[in-house]
C-alpha cells in the first residue's frame, strides 16, 4: 500500500470532498443554473461550489499558501514560495452535457516548480497523485508511462480548437501529420485526465496548446513522476507560462516534438503565394 505524505493527504482529502459535491450536482445536471463566461466556455453553480470547498479545505491545512484558481483567479498568500493551482471542475462542458468524464485538479507550486499534484475522477473514484521524487500513483498502485516506442502503435490524446478558442489552422497542419502516423487519436475534453492517462499508460502521449496553469499543473507532475516527460513544445520546463504541453515517454515525447516543430499551415500558404507573385 502506497504511503501518502501529510501534504498528499491534505490534497486528496480536499479533492474527495469537492468530488462528492460534483457527483451530487451531476445527478441533477439538467437543473443547474448555468451562465456564460465566453464563447463555449461555461461556469455552473457546481463549479463555484467545488472551488469554495477546495479553498476552504486547503486553507484550513495550509493557511499561509496562496492560490491560483480558475474561477477566483490569483489569491496571494502570506507564504510567497507556495501556491495551490486549482481547477475545481476540469471538463465543465462534459459535465454540463451529462458526459461522465471530468475531474478535480490540484497542483502545488513551490518556488516556481510543481511539487505535487492530485487529479481525481469522482465518477470512477480514481485518485491520481504524485509528489516530486516520490513517484506517481493511481489510488495505491504505482504508475508508469507506457513503453511503446513507435507512433504506429500509439494512441494519443489531444485537445481540438473550438468556438472562440485555439489556432484552428495551425492545429490542422499538425493533425494532418499525426493522423497518418498513429494507431488512434482521442479527444476526451479534460486535459488533467488526459495527462493522468499518459501517466497510467492508457494513452501513449498528449499534446495541446492554449491551456491554463490549472489545466496542466497536477497532470504534468503525474507524468514526470511516472517516468515520462512533460514539456512545452520546444522541450522546456515552462509549460505554465507557455500555455502548451507535450507529454509521453521519451520516444513518444521526442516524436511529437518533431511533428509539432513543423511550420504552421499559414506560413506554408504564405510561401506558396509569394512564390506565385
Amino acid at each position: 500500500m502506497a504511503l501518502k505524505s501529510p501534504l498528499i493527504n491534505v490534497m486528496t482529502g480536499a479533492a474527495l470532498k469537492a468530488g462528492r459535491a460534483l457527483v451530487r450536482d451531476f445527478g441533477e445536471v439538467e437543473n443547474l443554473q448555468v451562465s456564460r463566461k465566453g464563447p463555449a466556455d461555461f461556469v455552473s453553480v457546481a463549479d463555484v461550489k467545488a472551488e469554495n470547498i477546495l479553498r476552504r479545505e486547503l486553507s484550513r491545512a495550509r493557511p499561509r499558501f496562496g492560490f491560483l484558481m480558475e474561477e477566483s483567479g490569483a489569491v496571494p498568500g502570506d507564504d510567497p514560495d507556495h501556491r495551490w493551482i486549482v481547477d475545481p471542475l476540469d471538463g465543465t462542458t462534459n459535465f454540463l452535457h451529462g458526459i461522465p468524464h471530468f475531474a478535480v485538479s490540484i497542483g502545488l507550486e513551490r518556488d516556481g516548480v510543481i511539487a505535487a499534484g492530485v487529479v481525481y475522477n469522482p465518477i470512477s473514484d480514481e485518485m491520481y497523485w504524485a509528489e516530486k521524487g516520490q513517484g506517481a500513483f493511481l489510488n495505491d498502485r504505482r504508475l508508469r508511462v507506457s513503453a511503446r516506442e513507435n507512433l504506429s502503435d500509439a494512441v494519443l490524446a489531444t485537445g481540438i480548437p473550438h468556438l472562440g478558442r485555439g489556432d484552428r489552422a495551425g492545429f490542422l497542419a499538425v493533425l494532418d501529420d499525426v493522423m497518418t502516423k498513429v494507431a488512434g487519436l482521442r479527444r476526451f475534453g479534460c486535459a488533467s485526465l488526459d495527462l493522468a492517462y499518459v501517466a497510467a499508460g492508457r494513452c501513449d502521449g498528449f499534446w495541446e496548446a492554449g491551456l491554463d496553469a490549472w489545466d496542466v499543473a497536477a497532470g504534468a507532475i503525474l507524468v514526470r513522476e511516472a517516468g515520462g516527460y512533460a514539456t512545452n513544445f520546444k522541450g522546456g520546463e515552462t509549460i505554465l507560462a507557455e500555455r502548451e504541453i507535450i507529454a509521453g515517454n521519451d520516444r513518444m515525447h521526442g516524436s511529437l516534438r518533431k511533428l509539432l516543430s513543423r511550420k504552421p499551415i499559414e506560413d506554408e500558404v504564405a510561401n506558396v503565394q509569394a512564390a506565385g507573385t
